[in-house]
């Protein structure tokens, strides 16, 4: 059966989850530290991981994405005290195989486990995958890795996918392996953004129109819908999608069968649809501004594409792939890259993600003229910056934690006052950097303008 590991300071709880366990048949073995955890996980090969939230040396959340990367791979199942809507979300998003909150039930646990056991044997037992084109993605990051395995199921059937991530982590990229893998790959990839396709002409797009239909149509034209039949239609930003035509496009998903303007039959188109956004539709779908069952219609796969800062190990490999391209494309000698500059790189957030680091790796090449190796003097001015703020931050801190008191029950911050803290100080930076333009600000955190005008409201802040 399987070999557990709980790693959890609350010793009862891992005698508890033995009595639980072993008489099904699973060994168990218990730390209390996430040193010691990690250290076991190392060491020995794990089917499945407890791992609380809570721990004496900080949070199983943090470590999270390290557990799953071990070479056994094994399934972790979270567990905590405290409900945190927030925190399931990291859990899930960086591979957990699911979060359980205290106290639990007996049958809580022997199922979670007896799925998790399934589904490892299932994988064990399956033939090798065949190997994925994966064009321009790269990196081999555990979340990345786990992206791929989606694409691998995405690409096998004709089921609906979303794309999620923010604005920069590559969607369309996804989209077009997830099209190049399927059965589909002969027939048209048509790719519509939602965002830059004004609501007035939307129908005409994709519907396409008869002669006459109105002034200006001199002759039939065939709609983005019928030129996917057979292949796959990509809706980037479909959350930028008008409400009053998402009942239109529904009918089209649903019957595969829509009516071009001033037509009077209908046409049918058989296309893979594959949709990204950089919102959350759910919150849209609460906020009445997306409509339920079209979010069910087009997340049958969801694939979350992380940000950049979140896989940081990818990005020595992003930047010298796309140093050779820009360097061929500008027929300029391929230039090195220095250790300091990839430190550089490292430390850095990327609000905008792969697409700020592609303009970035740009100007320095620009920037570094004739020298043969890039160095970080090389970065653009904003970035070197930010890192130097964050460098003094730091030392900031560390030098302030060295002073400060012994921690103290009665006076230690909750976790509430310390991530409103935490915002504060983020936002005051951002002001200053972007010079209280709001587009820049926007840029720079990655975030929409809603959800900056949310925080700025309630932390009682302005741009200017």
């Amino acid at each position: 059966m399987a070999k557990v590991l709980i790693i959890d300071d609350d010793e009862q709880l891992c005698t508890t989850l033995g009595y639980i366990l072993e008489p099904l048949g699973h060994s168990c073995s218990c730390s209390l530290t996430l040193q010691t955890g990690l250290a076991s996980v190392e060491a020995e090969e794990f089917d499945i991981v407890f791992l609380d939230v809570q721990l004496p040396d900080g949070s199983g959340l943090d470590i999270l994405p390290e557990v799953r990367k071990k070479h056994s791979h094994p399934e972790v199942i979270i567990i905590t005290s405290a409900g945190d809507p927030d925190g399931a979300e990291t859990a899930i998003k960086n591979g957990a195989w699911d979060y359980i909150q205290k106290p639990f039930r007996k049958s809580d646990i022997t199922l979670q486990v007896t799925k998790a056991v399934e589904y490892r044997n299932a994988k064990i037992t399956q033939q090798q995958p065949v190997a994925l084109h994966r064009s321009k993605i790269i990196g081999n990051s555990y979340m990345l890795e786990k992206c791929i395995d989606l694409v691998a199921q995405a690409s096998a059937g004709d089921v609906s996918v979303l794309i999620a991530g923010e604005t920069g982590t590559g969607k369309e990229l996804f989209a077009h392996a997830i099209h190049e893998n399927s059965a589909r790959r002969e027939k048209s990839f048509i790719v519509v953004d939602c965002a830059a396709l004004p609501e007035t002409l939307l129908e005409s797009q994709l519907f396409g129109y008869k002669k006459g239909a109105f002034t200006g149509a001199d002759a039939d034209k065939e709609g983005l819908i019928k030129q996917a039949d057979g292949g796959t239609l990509f809706l980037d930003e479909i959350g930028e999608l008008p409400l009053k035509f998402q009942k239109a496009f529904l009918r089209v998903l649903q019957e595969r069968r829509f009516r071009p303007i001033s037509s009077s039959e209908e046409e049918k188109s058989d296309f893979k649809l594959v949709c990204a956004t950089n919102r959350n539709l759910q919150d849209m779908v609460d906020k009445g501004d997306f409509r339920q069952d079209l979010l069910f219609r087009i997340q049958q796969i969801s694939i979350y594409i992380p940000p950049l800062r979140e896989r940081r190990e990818d990005i020595k490999e992003l930047a010298i792939y796309y140093v050779a391209q820009l360097c061929t494309r500008d027929n300029i000698p391929l230039k090195g890259i220095s250790q300091e500059y990839f430190d550089k790189l490292v430390a850095y957030a990327w609000p905008g993600n792969i697409r700020e680091l592609i303009n970035t790796l740009e100007w320095s090449l620009k920037s570094a003229n004739s020298d043969m190796e890039i160095i970080p003097q090389h970065l653009p001015e904003h970035i070197r910056v930010q890192l130097a703020r964050d460098s003094i931050r730091k030392r900031g801190a560390a030098a302030l934690s060295q002073t400060q008191p012994a921690l103290r029950a009665e006076t230690f911050p909750s976790l509430h006052q310390n991530r409103d803290k935490a915002e504060r100080q983020y936002l005051q930076d951002l002001i200053s950097l972007s010079t209280g333009e709001i587009q820049e600000a926007c840029r720079l955190s990655g975030l929409t303008r809603q959800h900056l005008y949310n925080l700025l409201k309630k932390h009682k802040m302005s741009l200017r």
